[in-house]
């Protein structure tokens, strides 16, 4: 089975402009801001505020909804026109947890780019359905606040600008889109102090600039962190499991499950079984040649690991 069926449910992630910053950086274009400095205390649970994600009309009971389709997609990179996509589908619903595996140079990470926008790459056919909203006609920074989240393999350092700045900026930008009223800095404060528990990192961690002299590890916790706070509905994860050891990646496995909820979906990118152990997939995909030639469940991982993609090649 190359694509799931998209007809019926199935069974039981601050993106700044790609114009203005390098291939692999955030998506959110971050003015000039005074930075700001938070004392490590906890507010009153009067202040708590939830996630936009959260915070509107709840459909409970209602069936899983299609989150994402797609269908046929074509890609080429856009300064070369050299084809990397050759007609992927997919169909991801509320809830789900995906996973896509594949050789280097398959087109996986190129796939995840093309959802959130890469101006590296340029779509020349099949369609991208979003919510319901066709994807394809967004910027990269509307992507984002509509609920596409994406976590870089090499998430790139941005002096000068602090975590803190960077997060508020980029929840209020959310809550706008929203039609909620933006927090003030102390509202935030109280926010994010739970979402730094989910992550396992320190309230001091906010001031520090973002991803400025980060170890790895610290990288994919802020990653998670951002994640965490802008309640994104579909969250991509680009080798989150990249670098990290077992106990890192126990932290982040551990945060992601957390944030996942019946109504949010995540898509990773991974070569390891051991991330799929914390993790654990509705679906594996096997992408080839810029295809998805195979669905399953885990037995596709656990066999890869013991036998190698000549188990499942198309070729």
């Amino acid at each position: 089975m190359a694509a799931l069926n998209c007809s019926s449910p199935s069974p039981p992630h601050l993106i700044p402009s790609f114009r203005n910053y390098p291939s692999n950086s955030l998506l959110f274009t971050i003015p000039a801001t005074r930075r700001r400095s938070f004392p490590s205390f906890r507010l009153k649970n009067s202040l708590a505020v939830e996630s936009p994600a959260t915070s509107s009309t709840n459909n409970g009971g209602d069936s899983p909804k299609i989150l994402l389709q797609v269908k046929d997609l074509t890609a080429v990179i856009a300064q070369s026109e050299q084809p990397i996509l050759k007609g992927v589908n997919l169909c991801i619903y509320e809830g789900e947890v995906h996973a896509v595996m594949g050789k280097n140079g398959s087109g996986k990470s190129t796939f995840a780019k093309v959802l959130v926008g890469h101006k590296d790459y340029e779509v020349t056919g099949g369609s991208i359905v979003f919510k319901g909203e066709n994807l394809l006609d967004m910027e990269p920074e509307d992507r984002s606040i509509a609920g596409l989240f994406m976590s870089f393999q090499s998430p790139v350092e941005i002096p000068g600008v602090s975590n803190i700045d960077f997060l508020l900026m980029a929840y209020n930008a959310r809550r706008r889109k929203l039609g909620l009223p933006e927090l003030s800095p102390i509202e935030f404060y109280a926010y994010i102090m739970p979402k730094l528990e989910v992550v396992n990192i320190k309230p001091d961690f906010l001031n520090r600039n973002v991803n400025e002299g980060f170890s790895g590890g610290e990288k994919k916790r802020n990653e998670i962190l951002q994640l965490a706070v802008l309640g994104a509905e579909l969250s991509i994860l680009d080798e989150i499991d990249s670098g990290l050891d077992v106990d890192a990646l126990r932290d982040v496995s551990k945060a992601v499950n957390g944030l996942l909820t019946p109504k949010k979906s995540v898509l990773m990118i991974t070569h390891y079984l051991r991330l799929l152990e914390y993790i654990k997939p509705n679906y594996i995909h096997i992408m080839e040649d810029g295809k998805i030639i195979k669905t399953g469940d885990i037995s596709i991982a656990k066999l890869l690991e013991k036998e190698g993609y000549k188990a499942v090649s198309a070729t």
